[in-house]
């Protein structure tokens, strides 16, 4: 059972992960497990309620960066179509791929493409809406399948990969990078959704008040996004997927 205490906390960690989704580009449901647990929601039902309530969250998120055309359509449907099966053999790799070994993998190469950012961020003045940008089939099914496949393992959206190998692989601008992976991540996270809530791991209250208080703060930091010269805003995010590995790694 969550205490009334609790379920306050829930209200705010909605807040809270829904507007860095927005201005950061990603799901947040690898965010709000840790801190739904430290709050005292079950493990489980930490883990599993955050990836359903998403999927409005990210989609609120989505609105403004499609209203200002930074959607890029290919990038979006390749992603999915690649990244949907390759999530569900991820899933289905759980049982013979080490976790905590894959975490730590996975925390060095957020950490990596974080200097990576910081050292080479663009300068910004590409123009704003140019998605003129040549993506090569190999490069798109391998970032999809790679990501598909550790969403799968670690039962998450894929948010937090899907931007930097957007912008690192793919050379995309960061915005059109952030509502590239806003669309994917919403959509990545159905299999999951669907398998915990199958397995009775979905707390659907939670599920209810978690997305009603990240919804309107979600699409709040996309306008803020949006506002943000894209220079800084690639160093910005550069910064912070290098503190965020580093200290995963660390404390790991």
């Amino acid at each position: 059972m969550i205490s009334g205490a609790s379920w306050w906390a829930v209200v705010l960690i909605g807040v809270g992960v829904g507007f860095l989704s927005g201005l950061l580009g990603k799901g947040g449901s690898a965010l709000a497990s840790p801190l739904l647990a430290a709050v005292g929601v079950p493990p489980l039902i930490a883990l599993a309620s955050p990836l359903p309530a998403t999927v409005p969250a990210t989609l609120a998120a989505s609105v403004p960066y499609w209203r200002d055309r930074w959607m890029d359509r290919r990038v979006v449907l390749w992603s999915i179509g690649v990244g949907l099966p390759a999530t569900l053999v991820g899933a289905v790799a759980t049982r013979w791929i080490e976790g905590s070994l894959l975490i730590k993998a996975t925390d060095l190469l957020i950490a990596a493409l974080g200097v990576r950012l910081v050292l080479k961020a663009r300068d910004g003045r590409e123009r704003d809406g140019d998605l003129a940008v040549a993506h090569s089939v190999v490069r798109l099914v391998a970032v999809a399948g790679a990501v598909g496949l550790i969403s799968g393992l670690l039962a998450n959206s894929g948010g937090f990969l899907l931007v930097p190998l957007y912008l690192v692989v793919l050379r995309l601008p960061i915005k059109a990078a952030f509502a590239s992976s806003l669309a994917c991540a919403a959509v990545l996270a159905v299999p999951g959704s669907v398998v915990h809530a199958a397995l009775g791991h979905v707390d659907w209250r939670l599920v209810g008040i978690f997305a009603l208080a990240s919804m309107p703060f979600a699409n709040l930091g996309a306008r803020v996004a949006l506002r943000v010269p894209a220079g800084p805003l690639e160093r910005f995010y550069g910064v912070l997927l290098a503190v965020l590995g580093g200290t995963f790694l660390l404390l790991g």
